[in-house]
């Protein structure tokens, strides 16, 4: 038998989760950081965004920078971490993983672990999760959105996803659901 209250009783103490499905090789990704950057502003704690890696076949280096992500997530410097990686999505392409090595270097990161993370992947488990449940779900692109449910795909446009993003999370931080 559950004694759980039902959910309509239970107090909402986390805040609701807005899954960022990204490809750190992306150059769409990369511009969806000034979106990400607003929502923070605005909502600070009170929404919760997360990375899901979703690397796609066409960039060689996809897979390895989700990894050092990962890595980079478990020494704590996570996000610092992708907006650099983004930022450098282009020279990835020519340097791969020793550029994300030296840019663990740069921000202070233990380089030599995320080296070690590289070559003996435990971070792939992660990656590969991220990446089967993305297809689960439909993912097809990057960058898309999850919030209260509703997917988002910016894939081809980010044209008024951070609205439609902001109007879901008010809903969901007013208690009232998702939006479709």
């Amino acid at each position: 038998m559950n004694d759980a209250p039902p959910p309509s009783a239970r107090p909402s103490a986390l805040p609701p989760v807005l899954e960022v499905w990204c490809e750190l090789q992306c150059p769409d990704c990369r511009t969806a950081l000034q979106d990400l950057h607003v929502l923070r502003a605005r909502y600070g704690d009170a929404l919760r965004i997360e990375l899901r890696h979703f690397p796609l076949d066409k960039h060689q280096h996809s897979f390895a920078a989700a990894q050092a992500a990962e890595e980079a997530f478990a020494q704590g410097r996570g996000w610092p971490y992708v907006e650099a990686v983004l930022g450098r999505a282009e020279e990835l392409g020519s340097r791969g993983e020793r550029l994300l090595v030296e840019i663990a270097d740069e921000l202070g990161l233990d380089a030599e672990e995320v080296d070690t993370a590289l070559i003996d992947g435990r971070h792939t488990l992660t990656v590969d999760a991220d990446q089967a449940e993305g297809k689960a779900i439909g993912i097809t692109g990057t960058p898309s959105y999850v919030i209260g449910g509703v997917r988002l795909d910016g894939g081809k446009s980010q044209e008024g996803l951070r609205e439609r993003i902001e109007r879901i999370a008010d809903e969901l931080l007013a208690g009232e659901g998702a939006a479709g």
